[in-house]
């Protein structure tokens, strides 16, 4: 049974589903910073997915990336999975702009993170519904 690790619990929004994978906000208004975990029981390595979840978390990374880009005018995407601290499998999907806090050095331990407000998640829960297709899934609120 797929359990989300208590790290990701703690730390992001659940947004929605897509076919393989939870869509998550990292709670960090710096950037738009979202995150994919497959709802696979106990895995923290890509190559511990069978073949086709391999290919449909790929194609989910590669979807999402595209839709964030286009939706928030992104000059650049940063897709990356670590795992060093949350063990469980992870792909990190970050909207990054030539200004932000961080650029062009990588998000992680740039700065403290700035919590959303509940409004702010709302809107961004909001913003990827629309701008998502058909077979993404939205967390009802």
């Amino acid at each position: 049974m797929f359990v989300l690790d208590s790290r990701l619990q703690q730390d992001t929004f659940v947004l929605g589903d897509l076919p393989l994978s939870r869509v998550l906000l990292s709670n960090d208004a710096r950037y738009p910073w979202f995150i994919l975990v497959p709802r696979r029981e106990d895995v923290s390595e890509v190559f511990q997915l069978g073949a086709d979840d391999q290919q449909a978390l790929w194609a989910e990374t590669a979807l999402l990336g595209e839709v964030l880009k286009d939706a928030f005018k992104a000059d650049k995407i940063n897709i990356a999975t670590l795992g060093n601290v949350v063990s469980q499998l992870h792909i990190h999907v970050i909207v990054r702009y030539r200004a932000d806090d961080a650029w062009p050095a990588p998000v992680w331990g740039r700065h403290p993170a700035k919590p959303y407000d509940e409004a702010q998640v709302a809107a961004l829960r909001d913003k990827l519904r629309s701008v998502m297709p058909r077979q993404y899934r939205a967390e009802e609120v």
